[in-house]
Parts: structure tokens; sequence; C-alpha cells
């Protein structure tokens, strides 16, 4: 029997959603771009020709071109909650104390690292996407799902319907590979550098054209399962799921059977945080079984089965060399610590962002000057306070400039 131009339609748009699944989630290439764009191109003629065929979700629509002047704003079925977070051990402790006042039954953990990006929520109905969601306030966002059908690592149609109705929460970030890559290309045509990767990535969700976002280097990793049928009954289940059915789980998810167990996690990814390809600040530590979540409940703003553990930021001591200056593309002067060379965050540091005259002034760094360089959230590292027992004794003042480096014209100082 001789396929029809639906059924040809259909399977073509299901092989692609393979490819891209086991390219973006697996990481697994199984065609070349060269064969992959052939069998796209193939789909977008039969779409054109039959358009009484079109869906919303075929991997033809990844591409964008739908502008939006003004976003929806939805009420989220499910609140989304913001974590307590905590800084030491003690703290943990104090949280499993607070649990077992409540809880009498043994409690095993999820421990999962700590992305930094951007939240949202996704709405699924018969295996499709139908709504994306941002975080906005937890009560309400906008809805961005033109967006975010354009970023391949989620799943337009999954691979299998586990439920009729569930929501999928994750957290939109760009992978720093593809942050510098965007940054150099900015450079390379006179815009100046984003300055984090979790900002340009919530930055990029409220963008007005779906086809910009769809140039950028986005990715999702997924962290949460809500539905009210789930056939389930732990949180690591549900996400073991979510993981069959094409959502992207990072495979550093553990349970773990006691606090100390969680403690031995933190300890592990502390070091290893910088071999990740992504931004990572800290562990989310959750109740494992829906049973319990359910016990233990939420307060006015926070769930009482999570809590998040920060990392805390990478400081080494190194010498200020000189100090430069760089024009930006509005001519904005941006003054750039020039560094003695020093391991920083799995990186080797060179240069460190000074901001403005006002934090040299701040600190009153200076050139010769022994300073702590951090990097937290920004991934160009900065200077955040000096050693000022190991000043030189002829050390100076800086002098911050007064004309332009390239054009000569004296600077003028605006306010705020």
């Amino acid at each position: 029997m001789l396929e029809t131009i639906e059924q040809k339609i259909r399977a073509l748009r299901a092989e692609l959603r393979q490819h891209n699944y086991n390219y973006y989630v697996l990481d697994q290439a199984t065609i070349s771009d060269y064969e992959f764009d052939l069998k796209l191109k193939t789909l977008e003629k039969l779409e054109t020709e039959n358009p009484q065929f079109f869906d919303v979700n075929s991997p033809t629509q990844r591409v964008g071109g739908f502008v939006t002047k003004n976003f929806n704003t939805v009420v989220h079925k499910s609140r989304m909650y913001s974590l307590a977070n905590s800084y030491s051990f003690d703290d943990l402790k104090e949280w499993e104390n607070r649990i077992a006042k409540v809880i009498e039954a043994k409690v095993l953990y999820t421990c999962e690292l700590k992305y930094d990006g951007a939240s949202i929520n996704l709405v699924y109905q018969n295996g499709q996407l139908v709504r994306a969601e941002t975080r906005g306030d937890g009560v309400q966002g906008d809805e961005i799902t033109a967006n975010v059908r354009t970023i391949k690592s989620i799943p337009l149609v999954i691979n299998q319907n586990f439920t009729d109705e569930f929501e999928i929460r994750g957290e939109i970030i760009i992978p720093l590979d593809g942050f510098n890559k965007m940054n150099e290309e900015r450079l390379e045509s006179g815009e100046d550098a984003y300055s984090n990767p979790r900002n340009t990535a919530s930055g990029s969700l409220k963008l007005q054209d779906s086809a910009e976002v769809a140039k950028r280097p986005l990715d999702c990793l997924f962290y949460q399962v809500i539905g009210s049928k789930l056939p389930v009954d732990t949180h690591f289940e549900a996400l073991e799921l979510a993981k069959k059915a094409g959502f992207k789980i990072p495979n550093t998810l553990k349970i773990c059977k006691n606090i100390d167990e969680v403690f031995e996690f933190i300890n592990v990814w502390d070091k290893k945080r910088h071999e990740l390809p992504y931004e990572t600040d800290g562990v989310v530590i959750k109740v494992n079984s829906l049973q319990q979540q359910e016990e233990l409940g939420f307060t006015a703003k926070i769930p009482r089965w999570a809590i998040a553990y920060k990392f805390q930021a990478e400081q080494v001591l190194t010498v200020l060399k000189e100090i430069s200056y760089q024009v930006g593309r509005t001519g904005a002067i941006t003054p750039v610590a020039n560094l003695e060379p020093v391991q920083l965050a799995g990186t080797i540091v060179k240069r460190a962002s000074l901001h403005n005259a006002d934090q040299i002034a701040k600190f009153d760094i200076r050139v010769g000057d022994t300073v702590f360089v951090e990097k937290g959230g920004e991934i160009i590292p900065k200077i955040v306070g000096v050693d000022l027992k190991k000043r030189p004794k002829n050390s100076l003042p800086t002098a911050y400039i007064t004309h332009c480096p390239d054009c000569h014209t004296k600077l003028i100082r605006t306010e705020g």
C-alpha cells in the first residue's frame, strides 16, 4: 500500500523529533547535520504544499518567526514557590529536625544541582506542549510559548504519555561554551558583552521575535513534574518517567538515605562543579516521597519539604598589575583590572571587571595592590576587596582617566 502524504509527514516529524532528542538531550548524534537539514527541508515542502496538515508542534516550527508585542499574563495552576536557602550543614540539620517533628517514618532525600538560569513552567495535554510560562511572582507569569518552542532540548511532543495533563518545571540556561561564543561574536561586531548566562537566558525568553530566540544557545534542565494522576510515588520516579518521555533530566540526580549522604553529595559537587558545562550555584535537597511532601506542605512562601544549599563564591588573592579602559558600543567606559595570572574556579584568570570609577574609589583600588578576586554569578571575575597589609609603601591612589582612550574626547559623567 502506497504511503499517503499525511503518513509521510507524520513519519518525517517522528523521525526528526527522535534525531533532535538524540542530539540535544542524549548528546548522541545519529545523523549528520546535512542529512537532518535535507529531511527538514523535505518536511517543510510537504507542509507548505499541504497546509491542511499544519501542526504547531512540528519540528519545522522550531525556527521561530512569531512576533509578540505584549506577553499575556497567566495564573499558574500550581504556584511556583521559592526555596529556603541554607549556607551551612547546621542549617540543613535544623531543616531535617523540623521534618522529623512531622514525619515519623524513614525519610529519603533527593539531591539535585541547582542550575543558575530562568525558571519556567510547561503545560502538556495529551502528550503535546500547549503552554509555556515564566515564573513571574510565583502566582502568575508571562506566557512565552512561541519562544520556548524554539528551544531544541524541549520536547514539543513527548515520546510516551504518562497522564492526560501535567506540568513540568525546569531551568532555562545557556551552556558556558555557547555563552562565551555569543560574547565573542558581540565583541567582534562592536557590541557590549553580556554580563552572565543567567540574565542572558532570562532576557532571551522575553524577546519579542521568536526567530531571534531561536538563534541563542538556550537549553533546559527539568526538575519537577506536577500532575494529579501521576503513576508514581516519589519525586525520583517522576523525573525518571519524564526522562523516558523525552525531557532532559540531569544525570547528577541522586537519592540519599540520610543527611550525611546529602553532605557527601554537596562536598563532591562543590569541588567538581567547575567541570560542568553549565553554571551551578548550589544543591537542592527534597524529600523524595510525594506523600511525605504532601504531609509537610508549604508555608506562605516556601515548601517545607525542600531547601537549597548555596555554594560559597570562590575567592583568590593576586596582584593588580595595570588598569586599562574599554570603550563600549554606547561610548561607556569600563575599567578593567589586568592581573597576575591566577587559578580560579577551574580557569586561569588574567583580567577582572572594576565596573566603574565608584567601584575603584569604594575599595581604594590601586596598581600594585594585592586584591581579592571572586567569581560568583558573573562569568567575568570581579575584584571585591584589597589586602591593605600587602599594599606597597610607594602606592598612589588611582586617578581615573579624563579622556576617551580611543578618540581622546573629554569624558562626561552621567548620573544613575
